[in-house]
């Protein structure tokens, strides 16, 4: 929560916060960001801004020739321009109806392409981000601004102009028509609208506040929910559904309320708009009625009068309206920005492509602490390390000791604070990332298959690879014989996560990938310390046969899977502790003989 508020809920926090002049200056800097995503579609869009406009345009004309059939037509016996007049205005609703259905459409064509545009910017941007951001970042919260922020955008984009011209016309010509009617009752009516000007002025800050708001809620209770789904089976297993109803609705509370208050806002705001303007009826009736009685104004005038006030005042109603819509979009587009603000990973701009390495691997003097840690301790502290290309090195030691975020070093997951890290005598920093980590393949305890095919799972390794090349790296990591016996062979889908698959068979197509990707450097992650014994055997013999030719470095636990490694490091939060074969290490009768005979005591 507290990381997740700094990077989407703390800039929403310090816009409540700002001044009304520095809140202007940030919307009007977001429109002006905003303008440019118009300019692919800028044909369509000026068609249905012209639509919008003969709409308005139409608007007009029906109290006009409403006051002259009452006026002229009918008194004086004119019932051929009666006829005319009414066939005129059947012609003109045809007309708008045909330009109402383009706007309903095509308008939202608009909104829809600009949504589409700004996911992929958003995705891309997303892809490229350091993974310290996602550690910091609820995933139901980031895919709230994939979906919630971007829809209320695509509205915005399509809403917001046509709806702003189609009043700003039908107001500027009901006022100027009313005028050539009677100054004196125009102006009467248009003192009122001050009154209303305030009152919205009055009522921005409580939207702005109440709508940042229920953005960090929405984002919080979907990530809330995406939490809960994915952990479902855990949930079952620790019979915990009552705890996660409660953290739940714990949450789900907290958007109600939010919720509520963003109605009582609405609400008050509303009924008083709709009492101001149905006041502007009482006092055109009231005091049009009076000019009638006194002979100023025809009884044709007056009725167009009063049709000109609805046609004044449904503009005003839909301008009052549409700014809930404007504070929406604005809020979401700035979260949007938010992210696209981010920095993406680093990399060099003279770095080149370090094409296939040999894996000789220098760890010199590293040093590395998590950025979001507040007590900024350094993870790893002066590590150094030499790693000849095609031998093998185990990460052994206690918990905390920086295993694991050594092999993120490596592809650089992350980026050190201190020293080096070199492969072939070339610093990592001075290659580009996609070469780099063309050449590293990681196999992990936590296997994470995505929601497709057994092939489609394999082929991350190389998805240029034949059908062939993917059977042939299936069977190398021993998972072709079972994968046949699938209903649907390579194409069974795995499921979320690989739910339909055991955690062997799981860890057997990660290994497939790596054979796929063929990679001279190997990363083994604690690779089979989530299996059993019996399966845990059979897979390390796939993992040996991988391993091969490779640079391999291997973070274990289990010792026993270790062995044989050309060198096994022992890592403390310290630093290097202990450092030699298996053999050497036990001869020292130090930690790695201590941890060895803990987990062999018992046999």
């Amino acid at each position: 929560m507290r990381a997740n508020g700094l990077i989407f809920g703390g800039g929403n926090v310090i816009i409540r916060r700002m001044k009304n002049n520095e809140r202007e200056k940030l919307q009007k800097g977001l429109i002006r960001r905003f303008v440019p995503y118009y300019r692919p579609h800028l044909k369509l869009f000026v068609t249905d801004i012209i639509c919008a406009a003969l709409i308005s345009a139409f608007n007009l004309i029906y109290p006009y020739i409403t006051g002259e059939i009452i006026d002229n037509y009918v008194p004086n016996g004119l019932m051929n321009w009666l006829l005319i007049s009414a066939f005129a205005l059947l012609i003109f609703y045809i007309i708008k109806a045909g330009l109402n259905y383009f706007l309903q459409y095509w308008g939202h064509i608009v909104g829809v392409r600009i949504q589409k545009t700004l996911r992929s910017e958003l995705f891309d941007h997303l892809e490229k981000m350091p993974l310290s951001f996602f550690d910091e970042n609820k995933t139901g919260v980031i895919m709230s601004r994939l979906t919630n922020d971007l829809f209320e955008i695509s509205e915005l984009a399509h809403h917001g102009p046509e709806d702003v011209l189609l009043s700003a016309v039908t107001l500027v010509g009901a006022i100027a028509i009313m005028f050539t009617y009677d100054v004196w009752l125009a102006l009467i009516l248009l003192a009122l609208v001050p009154l209303i000007l305030i009152y919205t002025i009055f009522m921005r800050k409580r939207f702005v506040d109440v709508y940042d708001e229920m953005r960090v809620v929405q984002g919080e209770i979907n990530a809330d929910v995406e939490s809960a789904v994915s952990g479902i089976r855990v949930a079952r297993a620790y019979t915990a559904e009552e705890h996660e109803k409660i953290k739940f609705e714990h949450g789900n509370d907290a958007f109600a309320k939010c919720k509520g208050k963003q109605y009582k806002v609405m609400g008050q705001y509303y009924a008083s708009m709709r009492f101001l303007l149905d006041f502007m009826n009482f006092a055109v009736i009231l005091i049009g009625g009076v000019f009638f009685f006194n002979g100023r104004i025809e009884p044709g005038v007056y009725t167009a009068f009063i049709m000109y006030v609805t046609t004044f005042s449904n503009p005003i109603w839909t301008l009052t309206t549409i700014y809930e819509q404007i504070q929406q979009g604005l809020t979401g587009f700035n979260r949007f920005c938010n992210i696209m603000d981010k920095p993406t990973e680093p990399e060099d701009a003279d770095a080149t492509d370090c094409g296939r390495l040999n894996g000789d691997i220098c760890f010199d003097n590293v040093s590395f602490s998590y950025k979001n840690d507040d007590s900024a301790k350094k993870v790893i502290s002066g590590f150094t390390c030499k790693i000849g290309a095609g031998k093998t090195v185990a990460l052994v030691g206690p918990s905390g000791g920086g295993k694991t975020t050594l092999c993120h070093l490596i592809p650089r997951f992350y980026e050190i604070d201190e020293g080096s890290i070199s492969i072939d005598g070339k610093d990592i920093k001075s290659v580009t990332k996609k070469s780099l980590r063309e050449n590293i393949g990681i196999v992990q305890q936590d296997v994470f298959l995505f929601n497709g095919t057994v092939k489609e799972n394999i082929a991350y390794g190389d998805f240029n690879a034949s059908d062939e090349q993917i059977i042939e790296a299936a069977k190398r990591a021993n998972i072709h014989d079972y994968v046949m016996t699938l209903p649907d062979g390579y194409d069974t889908a795995v499921g979320e996560r690989g739910v339909k698959l055991s955690g062997g068979q799981k860890q057997r197509i990660s290994i497939a990938r790596a054979f796929l990707k063929n990679p001279p450097i190997l990363i083994l992650d604690e690779a089979t310390s989530a299996l059993d014994n019996a399966t845990e055997m059979l897979i390390q013999e796939s993992l040996n046969e991988l391993s091969e030719g490779r640079t391999t470095i291997v973070v274990a636990h289990r010792l026993s899977t270790v062995k044989n490694a050309d060198e096994i490091i022992v890592v403390t939060p310290a630093g290097i502790a202990e450092r030699g074969t298996h053999e050497q290490l036990m001869a020292l009768n130090g930690i790695y003989k201590e941890l060895y005979n803990y987990q062999f005591k018992n046999l």
